[in-house]
Parts: C-alpha cells; sequence; structure tokens
C-alpha cells in the first residue's frame, strides 16, 4: 500500500476526507515540521459478535456464589476488625 505525507495542517484541514481514504486501504502519514508522527490506516476486521453459551461447560459457578460471607470476612471489608 502507498503511502501519502500529510503536514498536520493539512490533515486537520481535511480530516474527513483522509479518513474515508484510509477507510478504503491507503496509508496516510501525518507529519510535523517534515517528520512523520502518527500514521492514519484502516481498521482492519471488526469485533466478532459473541454468541451466547459460548463458555458452556467451561466455568464453574458454586451454589453459595452469592450467599452472604463469613462475619470475620465481611467486618473486613467494612473496616472493622477484630
Amino acid at each position: 500500500m502507498a503511502e501519502h505525507v500529510y503536514n498536520l495542517y493539512e490533515a486537520k484541514t481535511a480530516l474527513s476526507k483522509l479518513v474515508d481514504r484510509a477507510a478504503k486501504g491507503e496509508e496516510i502519514i501525518i507529519a510535523k515540521a517534515g517528520r512523520g508522527l502518527a500514521k492514519l490506516v484502516p481498521l482492519r476486521g471488526g469485533k466478532k459478535r459473541r454468541k451466547p453459551g459460548g463458555s458452556k461447560g467451561r466455568i464453574f459457578i458454586a451454589d453459595d456464589f452469592d450467599a452472604p460471607l463469613p462475619e470475620e470476612i465481611q467486618s473486613a471489608f467494612e473496616g472493622r476488625g477484630e
């Protein structure tokens, strides 16, 4: 892919167009005083949609998971040390 270099001022004034070009596959270098500082590149892929139940059989939650804590642990969390 060809890289195109734009100075910071040009990039600010044409950001929308540069983003559109990057989305189509171009790589845009943004420079300040002739020195490249950042690269605007297309976003690859996307988030895969999660499928409910994907961890079924791999995770175990105890029956007492949300049961009250023992008093000595609860008091430590609340700063009521013994």
